[in-house]
């Protein structure tokens, strides 16, 4: 495993902590990475969905919450699995927690469940303050011969 020292970043760098912090999160192995499998599409210029494979988990065993820009997927199944007796069990079907790093502007539109997938719509809303814009530019009067300028 290839580590990366990021600390002479932090010294020169200042405003940067959350770059720093998904940095240092990127570094560090998932346990769960690959349970639930997902899909991430972008949709349009500025719209996204994460696709998330949920068989088995129904509407109200799935919980969907951003905060700060993380957004985080919760699936528990509350199934009772003790009065059955399998002979082969091939479906996960556990409890997981999904979490995705949101970029500044990207919010939640839509979440649905369907076929055992679950589609959430994420768009990216950047704020008018944010937009660029065109500053027009003035064009001074022309000075006319014989008068002093002010």
């Amino acid at each position: 495993m290839r580590t990366v020292d990021f600390s002479p970043l932090y010294r020169t760098a200042v405003g940067f902590d959350r770059l720093a912090a998904l940095l240092d999160a990127a570094a560090v192995q998932d346990s769960g990475a690959g349970y639930p499998p997902y899909n991430i599409e972008r949709t349009d210029e500025h719209a996204y969905r994460i696709d998330i494979a949920v068989a088995g988990f129904r509407p109200d065993e799935l919980s969907i919450e951003t905060r700060e820009n993380l957004l985080t997927v919760q699936g528990r199944n509350t199934a009772n699995d003790e009065a059955k007796r399998y002979l082969h069990r091939g479906l996960a079907e556990r409890n997981f927690d999904r979490k995705f790093q949101l970029a500044d502007h990207v919010v939640v539109k839509d979440a649905r469940l369907a076929d055992g997938l679950l589609s959430i719509d994420l768009v990216r809303e950047v704020p008018e303050a944010l937009k660029p814009r065109q500053i027009p530019i003035q064009q001074a009067a022309p000075a006319i011969e014989g008068e002093k300028a002010a």
